[in-house]
């Protein structure tokens, strides 16, 4: 028996993966969605959406992925558990390998799978994050007016983080590893230069105080005159401990974009994994890959602006490429009588 070939599937459940889904089962696609290992995607870790079109009073993350999941439900998307493990782009129709053992085929992809933000490892970081710890500074950054708070990190994104922080926080301390940054010079010097912005050098993250209920109340850090100092704490040298009063922790170390998958196809990535689309004609950007049949949307091949909203939008283009790509596929391959081949000639 012949296995179903989908026309589309979306891998992913974010607010890109989502808004798509809306779109594609709108034009009748019946778009299949993967849920993925982590279902919403970086928006649940999000109590309070305050920027986000149409929500004048906020919205919590997770209830804004619930409503996205029942709208596209709504118009006939079917959601599946799993993520892709593998896939073969070799030709049509594509095949996908999935984690729950599962083999999919589809003449449509839509990579929507995100990027996962670094975390630390400091002690009750689960617990707290999205209760006034945050790995996005423009996301959460408003909520910490009068606040002292901390940034993890010491590059160009830990340096944008600190400097959007100082328009609200009373105090912005920038918690760095080593003594020197890894910033390039101008953002370095930006942040150096800002009087709202001070730097605990050779200082690491040790713990988060607080609770859900409290959100953040302090943090532990660990410092060494030589850097690194958990490493050194962990082996039982003589570090400084201290403790601090602080409203809110926001991790500046980078994302990790979710493509493993996508390693061994013609899915061109750049150097840190980000999925690189094409443009049309070197006029505008599309959400089209390297890769016939496979698109992208959101913190997947976003690595400037990482928003919820940029990342529905990205979504719903992904959607209308796809749109105007399988009325192209289906026209260049009915055959000179006018009927299109069936499932059982692919």
């Amino acid at each position: 028996m012949t296995e179903d070939i989908q026309d589309l599937v979306i891998a992913g459940s974010g607010v890109a993966g989502l808004s798509a889904a809306v779109y594609a089962a709108r034009a009748d696609f019946v778009p299949l969605v993967l849920e993925g290992d982590e279902p919403g995607g970086q928006l649940t870790l999000t109590t309070d959406v305050e920027n986000y079109l149409g929500f004048p009073e906020g919205v919590g993350g997770m209830e804004l992925i619930q409503r996205g999941k029942e709208q596209a439900e709504q118009f006939g998307a079917e959601f599946q558990h799993g993520s892709i493990e593998s896939a073969e782009f070799d030709g049509q129709p594509l095949k996908l390998s999935l984690s729950t053992g599962e083999s999919l085929r589809t003449r449509a992809l839509i990579v929507a799978t995100g990027a996962s933000a670094r975390w630390v490892g400091a002690e009750a970081e689960d617990e707290l994050m999205g209760y006034g710890l945050s790995t996005c500074a423009t996301c959460d950054g408003a909520f910490h007016r009068g606040d002292d708070v901390l940034v993890v990190g010491g590059g160009d994104s830990a340096m944008e983080e600190a400097l959007f922080l100082a328009r609200f926080a009373d105090t912005v301390t920038v918690v760095h590893r080593r003594d020197e940054l890894r910033a390039s010079e101008i953002m370095a010097d930006r942040a150096r230069d800002h009087g709202g912005v001070e730097f605990a050098w050779n200082t690491e993250l040790l713990a988060i105080d607080g609770s859900q209920e409290e959100g953040v109340t302090g943090a532990t850090l660990v410092s060494h005159p030589d850097g690194y100092p958990t490493e050194k704490y962990e082996a039982g040298e003589d570090v400084e401990i201290e403790e601090l009063d602080v409203g809110g922790v926001f991790y500046a170390i980078g994302h990790e974009p979710n493509t493993d998958f996508l390693r061994d196809t013609p899915v061109d990535l750049d150097d840190d994994g980000y999925v690189q689309t094409s443009t049309a004609g070197d006029t505008w950007a599309t959400t089209a890959t390297a890769a016939d049949g496979v698109f992208a949307a959101g913190d997947v091949m976003d690595r400037e602006y990482q928003q919820a909203v940029t990342a529905a939008g990205m979504g719903s283009m992904a959607a209308l490429d796809v749109e105007e790509w399988l009325e192209s596929a289906e026209a260049a391959s009915t055959d000179s009588t006018g009927t299109i081949p069936t499932e059982a000639d692919d």
